[in-house]
C-alpha cells in the first residue's frame, strides 16, 4: 500500500522526510513484520535518551496468531478493539512510576521518548504506528502481572499499510483526512505563556 500524500505534513518550517511522512494510521495490513524488523524497532525504543540513564519503559508485545496478541486486545477500549482487530502488532506501554519507593515523575515523559524512537524506526522501516490511550491498566495489570510501581500507560499498533475501506465506516474519512497541526505562534512562546516567540520567515 502505497503511502497516502494527504497525510505528507504540510509543515510551516521544513523538516526532515521521516517525520513528515510519519502518520497514525488505523488501517494495517495483516502481514506482520519480521521479527528482525520487531528487534530494531524495540533496540531504537531502548535507547532513547532518559533521566539519569534509568530507562522507565517496558513492553508487552503481541503478534497476531500468538498468545499475548488477544490478551492485549482485550485490554483496549471497545472503540479501539473495533479496528484493532486486524492489526499484525498490538503491545502494551509500561512506564516506571516509582524508584526506590518515590514518585518518578519522568517516567512517563520518557516512555513517550522511547515511543517515538521506535516510531520514528518504523518510518525509516517503512512501518507505521498507531498510540492509543484507550487501554485499561488495571486490566493490562490483572492480565499481564505488572507490578506496583509500574503502570501501562497506552498501547500501540504496529504494521504496514492496508486498505481504508475495511475499517468501520465512521473511521475512514479519519483516516483519509490531511494531517493538521496548530501553528508554532500557538505553541512556543517568548516572555510569558501564550505570548509567541517570532521566528524567521522561511527559516
Amino acid at each position: 500500500m502505497a503511502h497516502p500524500e494527504q497525510k505528507r505534513a504540510d509543515a510551516e518550517y521544513p523538516i526532515a522526510d521521516v517525520l513528515a511522512g510519519r502518520f497514525s494510521p488505523r488501517a494495517f495490513a495483516s502481514e506482520p513484520p519480521s521479527e528482525a524488523q520487531l528487534a530494531r524497532l524495540f533496540t531504537a525504543a531502548s535507547w532513547a535518551p532518559s533521566a539519569g540513564n534509568g530507562q522507565p519503559w517496558r513492553f508487552v508485545v503481541g503478534v497476531r496468531g500468538d498468545d499475548v496478541w488477544p490478551v492485549v486486545l482485550g485490554c483496549l477500549t471497545e472503540r479501539n478493539q473495533a479496528w484493532c482487530r486486524n492489526v499484525p502488532v498490538l503491545g502494551i506501554a509500561i512506564a516506571q512510576t516509582l524508584r526506590d519507593g518515590k514518585p518518578l515523575r519522568t517516567g512517563a515523559y520518557d516512555l513517550g521518548q522511547a515511543l517515538a524512537h521506535l516510531t520514528f524506526q518504523a518510518a525509516i522501516d517503512g512501518l507505521y504506528v498507531h498510540q492509543m490511550a484507550g487501554v485499561s491498566p488495571e486490566a493490562a495489570r490483572e492480565a499481564f502481572a505488572i507490578p506496583d510501581g509500574f503502570e501501562a500507560w497506552t498501547a500501540f499498533a504496529i504494521g504496514a499499510l492496508g486498505d481504508p475501506e475495511a475499517l468501520p465506516e465512521d473511521l475512514r474519512a479519519r483516516e483519509q483526512a490531511p494531517r493538521t497541526r496548530r501553528p508554532l505562534a500557538e505553541t512556543v512562546f517568548g516572555h510569558r505563556f501564550g505570548e509567541p516567540r517570532p521566528f524567521p520567515p522561511g527559516a
